[in-house]
């Protein structure tokens, strides 16, 4: 009986892919403003001589190797480089500090590290005394560097000439080691974000990657003429899973981003089948249409209004009802032709085939929306340590408000207590040198969500919330902050929200102003500011981001609603601790750093504030809590 395709090593798969496709394009990157392909057969021609350059300095089966830097083809030349070689990349984020970067480099005991260029090579020379098991440091951009020499670091063209001339040596060395290698073989360790203490390093094995890439491709069908663009960390398993083992098991063409700064536009460039994008993105796209159609004649606001119209109609009657009428589905048809398929081909939808929203909750309004333009997202549901993807949409059946059916050959059940539990080989072994922490997720070979969530009747999953995340009020009501959060967002205004009330009489919400659109708004209303946090907290800001919760509001019932609100007077980074690299809030985080805003929302010792009492604050600078706000947190923290 043939064993499953799964039934191997990422290294061993791209070999075998390699010899099969070779002179096909396995990806592209952009050089001088074009972009330039890369075939399977160097792909594997790559990997092979940073393997050999490996061996070379003498790396071992098990061995853990360092990478930092944001995606690019060497950064998949490394990783697999790393594995063909029998070690385990310890992917570390680009925007980690120096610190962060020690305590995931002396963890993993890495006896390598690859750093992406001399921004990433300077965190090392600040923490190399912290790190005396670090033998040498690969750099993969020697841009700057030139002149600058130090016995522990090396170019990555200098590894490569040690593999090629250690080849020429051992012609068979490295395909023994690739031989050895099994598939339940420690592949990759994942270092959470840390949002409750130090990230804790989730070990995935070749098995768990593979047979998850595998059943994604069950659930739904890939296409090895697919394309997909890579922009979201390469450290973070759905990237992972997005750009090296889906193209590995299924043979689509993986596209790297110039910067995080060109999504937009190299979306529009290479028009991707196969788009995964956080909640963020997806956000920011709707936002920046609605705003740009502001600005439009009355003629094409009134176009655009009636296909959208047009477009939800025939969306929510497939989606709630299975199917939609001839006659609204001819409507639909005029509507796609003459509106909606010009405005996906703008935004670099248009070839849209397979679309995923993950890493974060989003709201079913923002779905609704992109189904409503052609564009049929689908949820998926995961955690590292089930490598990425725990449930999804499925086919043709998308349920909006859900995260969609467990992959083929996961179980997911809900515990007495609501937790979502999950079994199958996509489930991880443990957390690497962290016995207790494996203990407390492992149970009976159960993985322990630490979300909360519901199993309809047909099997779709709901999220609730974090477990660690749900609160209830002092009159006893149940809160699931989230849902109150994914509607405040949905406004094209509102970056973030965190929704407070543990314990309390009323719920309030710190809010961050997305700072393009809002500052668009300000122009157009001839609004003055000069920093951030004097935009943030301008009374008329104010007065809008009211009208948002007001209308918020009124779709949430009593306990529910957003009763105060502040605005927070900076920007929230990763950098400070304050978002996870997927761009999710650390609540407990936001809620320590600003202890004393949310104090001042409830320090009146009355019953809280009506909306039009508020609305009245806002609209008077001198007088309302929102002064007092501006005054005591603008005063207090640094400007933006």
């Amino acid at each position: 009986m043939t064993a499953p395709r799964w039934e191997t090593t990422g290294p061993r798969l791209l070999f075998e892919e390699a010899a099969r496709r070779a002179s096909r394009v396995a990806m592209r990157h952009k050089v001088l403003g074009l972009w330039q392909p890369i075939t399977w057969a160097e792909y594997a021609r790559r990997v092979r001589l940073v393997a050999n350059g490996l061996l070379a300095l003498g790396l071992n089966r098990g061995d853990r190797v360092g990478l930092i830097g944001e995606n690019r083809p060497e950064w998949l030349f490394a990783d697999l480089g790393i594995q063909a070689a029998g070690g385990v990349t310890a992917a570390i984020y680009a925007t980690n500090s120096p610190e962060q970067c020690a305590y995931v480099l002396s963890h993993s005991e890495s006896r390598f590290w690859f750093v992406e260029n001399e921004e990433q090579l300077d965190k090392y020379l600040e923490i190399r005394a912290q790190l005396p098991g670090l033998e040498r440091v690969i750099v993969i951009d020697t841009e700057g560097l030139r002149g600058f020499k130090d016995e522990q670091v090396i170019s990555l063209a200098e590894l490569e000439e040690m593999g090629a001339a250690y080849a020429a040596r051992h012609p068979g060395a490295l395909d023994a080691r690739v031989r050895q290698g099994k598939p339940d073989d420690l592949a990759l360790l994942i270092y959470t974000s840390g949002t409750t203490g130090p990230p804790k390093g989730a070990m995935l094995t070749h098995r768990n990657c593979l047979w998850t890439a595998d059943a994604l491709g069950r659930a739904n069908p890939i296409r090895d003429d697919e394309e997909t663009l890579s922009f979201l960390p390469l450290s973070h398993i759905a990237q992972r899973m997005v750009s090296v083992y889906l193209p590995l098991y299924w043979g689509l063409t993986v596209n790297f981003c110039e910067n995080t700064d060109t999504v937009l536009e190299n979306m529009r460039e290479v028009s991707p089948t196969l788009i995964f994008a956080v909640p963020r993105i997806w956000e920011k796209l709707h936002s920046g249409v609605e705003l740009a159609i502001q600005d439009a004649d009355w003629f094409k606001r009134g176009a655009y209004r009636l296909a959208t119209a047009i477009g939800r109609r025939h969306a929510r009657a497939r989606l709630y009802e299975g199917r939609a009428s001839p006659g609204l589905s001819a409507l639909y048809w005029l509507a796609r032709v003459l509106v909606l398929r010009p405005l996906t081909r703008r935004l670099g939808l248009d070839r849209a085939r397979l679309v995923l929203s993950g890493a974060a909750p989003i709201s079913p309004d923002v779905l609704l929306y992109f189904h409503s333009l052609g564009v049929p997202i689908r949820e998926v549901y995961g955690q590292t340590e089930g490598s990425g993807p725990t449930t999804i949409h499925q086919g043709d059946r998308i349920k909006l408000g859900t995260v969609g059916r467990p992959l083929p050959g996961v179980q997911v059940r809900i515990a007495d207590d609501g937790e979502i539990l999950v079994k199958g080989p996509n489930v991880f072994p443990g957390y690497f040198k962290d016995e207790a922490a494996t203990r407390a997720a492992l149970v009976d070979g159960w993985l322990h969500s630490g979300d909360v969530g519901q199993l309809d009747e047909e099997g779709f999953l709901r999220i609730t919330d974090r477990k660690k995340d749900l609160f209830i009020t002092a009159g006893g009501k149940n809160i699931a902050p989230q849902y109150i959060e994914n509607k405040l967002k949905f406004s094209p205004y509102i970056n973030d929200a965190v929704v407070v009330g543990d314990g309390r009489r009323y719920i309030t919400a710190l809010i961050v102003i997305d700072e393009e659109n809002v500052s668009k708004w300000a122009q157009d209303n001839k609004i003055p500011y000069t920093t951030y946090t004097d935009l943030s907290q301008n009374p008329a800001v104010y007065e809008l981001i009211q009208r948002e919760v007001a209308a918020v509001n009124r779709t949430l019932s009593s306990p529910e609603q957003v009763k105060k609100f502040a605005i927070l007077p900076k920007r929230l980074y990763q950098e400070d601790g304050e978002v996870t690299p997927t761009l999710k809030v650390k609540r407990k985080a936001i809620m320590e750093k600003f202890a004393d805003i949310v104090a001042q929302l409830y320090d009146d010792g009355s019953p809280a504030a009506g909306t039009a009492e508020l609305a009245a604050a806002a609209a008077s600078p001198g007088s309302g809590h929102q002064e007092a706000l501006s005054r005591g947190a603008a005063g207090r923290r640094a400007a933006g």
